[in-house]
């Protein structure tokens, strides 16, 4: 006796739109596109928009073709303010690399005392850049500080101060970052490499660091871009001195458009450091592979 089998059971039902799992749907990711459309597109776009006008933040802005762009360009100051906010750049870069390296691979180990000292070192991170930049102020204060010295008063002493008080903000950031791309190394790479007689060191140097290449690069490109708008700090700590010692890009565009009110020339300066920023970022992005990454975990 032969039994038939119901072909509506059999046949295998297409996959529908609501039945797709994994996938969230785009609406979700609305009020993250609204928030960043009227933060961050609206004030960049009105900012282009003001690098081509005359305006003093009075009455309407006066169209001026490209006055503002040639005033950048034979500004006697871009030269110094870019190269000061390059070495400020590299230099932040350097000591915030090799500090969140290392402690966010310590970091990344399970003992107790070790997530209890992460917590507490992540606190300066969320304090406000100003806050950070008046309490610095006040203990390299010459006279009632804990350094008897004007660290301040020179080219030196201020362009250090300026990178070991972003350093101590920003190094818990990097940690985090850092501490999780470790945690996503496999824990048999180790195994291996030790049953080969390989140390710590060896193990860091061909396991951790190769395996933290796009995490390296994540960081990298915030801090770039980090840099390339770092502002309030130097505004509190030197106010660009000693004379226009420390007077990088955001400062100048701080002079412009609050000292002199000229906001167009102001606008020019932001826009310039707008695609500078971008630049970077894409740059970094395709030197590195990071957009064409694949998962350090594949065939594991």
């Amino acid at each position: 006796m032969t039994t038939t089998v119901d072909k509506r059971q059999a046949a295998p039902t297409a996959p529908t739109r609501n039945s797709r799992i994994g996938r969230p749907h785009a609406v979700w990711a609305l009020p993250a596109v609204l928030f960043f459309t009227f933060f961050a597109v609206v004030p960049m776009g009105l900012a282009f928009y003001l690098s081509f006008t005359e305006w003093d933040g009075l009455g309407d802005p006066r169209p001026v073709g490209f006055a503002n762009w040639q005033k950048l360009l034979d500004d006697p100051r871009l030269t110094q303010s870019l190269s000061l906010t390059v070495v400020l750049t590299v230099a932040s870069w350097a000591f915030q690399t090799v500090v969140a390296l290392l402690l966010g691979v310590w970091a990344a180990g399970r003992q107790r005392n070790r997530a209890v000292l992460s917590a507490i070192f992540f606190v300066p991170f969320l304090l406000s850049s100003t806050a950070i930049a008046i309490l610095f102020y006040a203990l390299l204060d010459p006279n009632f500080g804990i350094i008897q010295k004007d660290t301040l008063g020179s080219q030196s002493g201020a362009f250090l101060a300026i990178v070991f008080v972003g350093g101590w903000q920003f190094i818990p950031f990097h940690t985090l970052i850092y501490q999780g791309g470790a945690r996503q190394i496999p824990e048999v790479l180790y195994q291996a490499a030790a049953i080969d007689g390989a140390g710590r060191y060896r193990q860091f140097f061909s396991i951790t660091l190769p395996q933290l290449r796009h995490t390296i690069t994540t960081s990298t490109v915030l801090m770039v871009v980090g840099s390339l708008t770092y502002f309030e700090t130097v505004l509190i700590l030197t106010k660009g001195g000693p004379g226009t010692d420390t007077a990088i890009l955001p400062y100048l565009m701080y002079e412009a458009g609050f000292k002199t009110y000229d906001f167009g020339y102001a606008s020019a300066i932001a826009s310039f450091l707008v695609l500078a920023a971008t630049g970077l970022s894409l740059v970094l992005v395709r030197l590195t592979g990071f957009g064409t990454m694949r998962s350090t975990r594949e065939g594991m």
